[in-house]
Protein backbone atom coordinates (compact mmCIF):
# COMPACT_ATOMS: atom_id res chain seq x y z
CA UNK A 1 0.00 0.00 0.00
CA UNK A 2 2.89 2.19 0.74
CA UNK A 3 4.54 1.31 -2.63
CA UNK A 4 1.09 2.06 -4.42
CA UNK A 5 0.50 5.33 -2.15
CA UNK A 6 4.22 7.07 -3.37
CA UNK A 7 4.34 5.66 -6.84
CA UNK A 8 0.63 7.54 -7.24
CA UNK A 9 1.70 10.95 -5.36
CA UNK A 10 4.93 10.85 -7.28
CA UNK A 11 3.56 9.98 -10.63
CA UNK A 12 0.78 12.75 -10.82
CA UNK A 13 3.26 15.56 -8.68
CA UNK A 14 5.76 14.93 -11.76
CA UNK A 15 3.02 15.03 -14.37
CA UNK A 16 1.63 18.50 -13.03
CA UNK A 17 4.94 19.70 -12.74
CA UNK A 18 5.48 18.75 -16.38
CA UNK A 19 2.39 19.94 -17.67
CA UNK A 20 3.24 23.61 -16.48
CA UNK A 21 6.43 23.77 -17.55
CA UNK A 22 5.63 22.77 -21.07
CA UNK A 23 2.92 25.46 -20.84
CA UNK A 24 5.30 28.40 -19.22
CA UNK A 25 7.22 27.12 -22.88
CA UNK A 26 4.07 27.77 -25.20
CA UNK A 27 3.79 24.33 -26.20
CA UNK A 28 0.28 23.26 -27.91
CA UNK A 29 -1.64 20.20 -25.77
CA UNK A 30 0.30 17.73 -27.63
CA UNK A 31 3.51 18.74 -25.85
CA UNK A 32 1.70 19.57 -22.26
CA UNK A 33 0.63 16.05 -23.18
CA UNK A 34 4.27 14.52 -23.67
CA UNK A 35 6.08 16.66 -21.42
CA UNK A 36 3.65 15.52 -18.66
CA UNK A 37 4.08 11.79 -19.61
CA UNK A 38 7.95 12.26 -19.95
CA UNK A 39 8.16 13.81 -16.37
CA UNK A 40 5.96 11.32 -15.20
CA UNK A 41 7.59 8.27 -16.21
CA UNK A 42 11.02 8.91 -17.24
CA UNK A 43 12.18 8.83 -13.56
CA UNK A 44 11.07 4.64 -12.74
CA UNK A 45 12.50 4.27 -16.82
CA UNK A 46 15.70 4.89 -15.87
CA UNK A 47 15.43 3.08 -12.58
CA UNK A 48 14.28 0.09 -14.07
CA UNK A 49 17.11 0.03 -16.94
CA UNK A 50 19.35 0.85 -13.98
CA UNK A 51 18.74 -2.49 -11.59
CA UNK A 52 17.47 -5.12 -14.69
CA UNK A 53 13.52 -4.61 -13.93
CA UNK A 54 12.43 -5.51 -16.82
CA UNK A 55 11.41 -1.91 -18.91
CA UNK A 56 7.94 -3.71 -20.12
CA UNK A 57 6.68 -3.25 -16.67
CA UNK A 58 5.80 0.40 -16.99
CA UNK A 59 3.28 -0.48 -19.94
CA UNK A 60 1.16 -2.27 -16.81
CA UNK A 61 0.39 0.92 -15.06
CA UNK A 62 -3.04 1.13 -17.32
CA UNK A 63 -5.04 3.12 -15.05
CA UNK A 64 -2.04 5.50 -13.95
CA UNK A 65 -1.44 6.22 -17.36
CA UNK A 66 -5.19 7.30 -17.26
CA UNK A 67 -4.97 9.30 -14.36
CA UNK A 68 -1.71 11.20 -15.56
CA UNK A 69 -3.73 12.29 -19.08
CA UNK A 70 -6.64 13.40 -17.33
CA UNK A 71 -4.23 15.65 -15.47
CA UNK A 72 -2.22 17.14 -17.87
CA UNK A 73 -5.62 17.78 -19.48
CA UNK A 74 -6.77 19.48 -16.20
CA UNK A 75 -3.87 21.49 -15.98
CA UNK A 76 -3.75 22.57 -19.89
CA UNK A 77 -7.80 23.79 -19.31
CA UNK A 78 -7.07 25.78 -15.76
CA UNK A 79 -7.55 29.26 -16.24
CA UNK A 80 -4.02 31.30 -16.53
CA UNK A 81 -5.04 32.97 -13.69
CA UNK A 82 -4.80 30.00 -11.00
CA UNK A 83 -1.57 29.25 -12.90
CA UNK A 84 -0.13 32.06 -11.37
CA UNK A 85 0.57 30.20 -8.17
CA UNK A 86 2.95 28.28 -9.90
CA UNK A 87 6.03 29.63 -8.62
CA UNK A 88 5.18 28.30 -5.08
CA UNK A 89 2.76 25.07 -6.00
CA UNK A 90 4.90 23.87 -8.53
CA UNK A 91 8.25 23.32 -5.93
CA UNK A 92 5.68 22.05 -3.72
CA UNK A 93 4.68 19.49 -6.73
CA UNK A 94 8.41 18.91 -7.71
CA UNK A 95 9.49 18.14 -3.91
CA UNK A 96 6.70 15.59 -3.81
CA UNK A 97 7.67 13.83 -6.77
CA UNK A 98 11.21 14.04 -5.95
CA UNK A 99 10.40 12.32 -2.54
CA UNK A 100 8.33 9.94 -3.69
CA UNK A 101 10.28 8.80 -6.37
CA UNK A 102 13.65 8.82 -4.70
CA UNK A 103 11.97 6.36 -1.59
CA UNK A 104 10.38 4.14 -4.19
CA UNK A 105 14.07 3.77 -6.30
CA UNK A 106 15.71 3.14 -3.09
CA UNK A 107 13.57 0.24 -2.43
CA UNK A 108 13.43 -1.14 -5.57
CA UNK A 109 17.08 -1.01 -5.60
CA UNK A 110 17.02 -2.54 -2.10
CA UNK A 111 14.73 -5.34 -3.61
CA UNK A 112 16.90 -6.06 -5.85
CA UNK A 113 19.94 -6.84 -3.89
CA UNK A 114 22.19 -4.73 -5.37
CA UNK A 115 25.10 -3.01 -3.23
CA UNK A 116 24.44 0.96 -1.69
CA UNK A 117 26.22 2.36 -4.39
CA UNK A 118 23.78 1.18 -6.65
CA UNK A 119 20.48 2.04 -3.92
CA UNK A 120 22.17 5.60 -3.95
CA UNK A 121 21.86 6.11 -7.67
CA UNK A 122 19.13 4.53 -7.87
CA UNK A 123 17.18 6.76 -5.61
CA UNK A 124 19.11 9.90 -6.71
CA UNK A 125 18.22 8.74 -11.00
CA UNK A 126 14.56 7.82 -10.05
CA UNK A 127 13.92 11.25 -7.90
CA UNK A 128 15.30 13.49 -10.69
CA UNK A 129 15.28 11.24 -13.96
CA UNK A 130 11.95 12.70 -14.90
CA UNK A 131 12.82 16.20 -13.91
CA UNK A 132 15.92 16.17 -15.85
CA UNK A 133 14.06 14.70 -18.77
CA UNK A 134 11.55 17.46 -18.72
CA UNK A 135 14.57 20.46 -18.29
CA UNK A 136 16.18 18.85 -21.19
CA UNK A 137 12.88 18.69 -23.10
CA UNK A 138 12.03 21.66 -22.41
CA UNK A 139 15.41 23.61 -23.12
CA UNK A 140 16.20 24.46 -19.24
CA UNK A 141 19.40 23.78 -17.20
CA UNK A 142 18.21 20.40 -15.67
CA UNK A 143 17.90 21.48 -11.79
CA UNK A 144 19.73 18.21 -11.16
CA UNK A 145 22.84 20.09 -12.04
CA UNK A 146 22.46 23.66 -11.24
CA UNK A 147 24.06 24.51 -7.75
CA UNK A 148 20.60 24.38 -6.03
CA UNK A 149 20.41 21.22 -3.39
CA UNK A 150 17.91 19.33 -5.09
CA UNK A 151 19.37 15.28 -6.03
CA UNK A 152 21.45 15.38 -2.64
CA UNK A 153 17.88 14.99 -0.82
CA UNK A 154 17.53 11.96 -3.17
CA UNK A 155 20.67 10.82 -2.30
CA UNK A 156 20.48 11.01 1.64
CA UNK A 157 17.43 9.40 1.21
CA UNK A 158 18.39 6.11 -0.94
CA UNK A 159 21.14 6.19 2.08
CA UNK A 160 18.65 5.92 5.07
CA UNK A 161 16.91 3.57 3.32
CA UNK A 162 19.87 1.40 2.43
CA UNK A 163 21.13 1.57 5.30
CA UNK A 164 18.21 -0.04 6.64
CA UNK A 165 17.23 2.85 8.62
CA UNK A 166 13.80 3.27 7.06
CA UNK A 167 11.38 0.23 7.72
CA UNK A 168 7.68 -0.08 7.90
CA UNK A 169 5.15 2.36 6.59
CA UNK A 170 5.29 5.19 9.75
CA UNK A 171 8.74 5.55 9.11
CA UNK A 172 8.65 5.78 5.00
CA UNK A 173 6.45 8.26 5.94
CA UNK A 174 8.53 10.15 7.75
CA UNK A 175 11.57 10.12 5.37
CA UNK A 176 9.14 11.61 2.56
CA UNK A 177 7.85 14.69 5.00
CA UNK A 178 11.63 15.25 5.44
CA UNK A 179 12.54 15.18 2.18
CA UNK A 180 10.12 17.28 0.99
CA UNK A 181 10.52 19.49 3.51
CA UNK A 182 14.41 19.97 3.04
CA UNK A 183 13.74 20.76 -0.54
CA UNK A 184 11.22 23.41 0.39
CA UNK A 185 13.82 24.59 3.12
CA UNK A 186 16.65 24.43 0.64
CA UNK A 187 14.38 26.65 -1.85
CA UNK A 188 12.97 29.09 0.25
CA UNK A 189 16.52 29.85 2.12
CA UNK A 190 18.50 29.76 -1.16
CA UNK A 191 21.01 26.82 0.20
CA UNK A 192 23.34 26.67 -2.29
CA UNK A 193 26.50 23.72 -2.87
CA UNK A 194 29.76 24.46 -3.67
CA UNK A 195 30.27 26.23 -6.76
CA UNK A 196 33.54 27.28 -8.51
CA UNK A 197 34.06 28.64 -11.96
CA UNK A 198 36.74 28.68 -14.44
CA UNK A 199 35.91 31.13 -16.82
Amino acid sequence: MTWEILNIIGTLAFAISGAIIAMEEDYDILGVQVLGFTTAFGGSTIRNLLIGIPIETIWTQGNLFLAVFLTNTLIFLIPNQWLQYWNKGGILFDAMGLASFAIQGAFSAVEAGVPLSAVLVAATLTGCGGGMTRDVLAGRKPMILRKDIYALWATLGGLMIGLGFVQGPWATGALFVAIVTLRMLSEHFNWKLPQRSIS
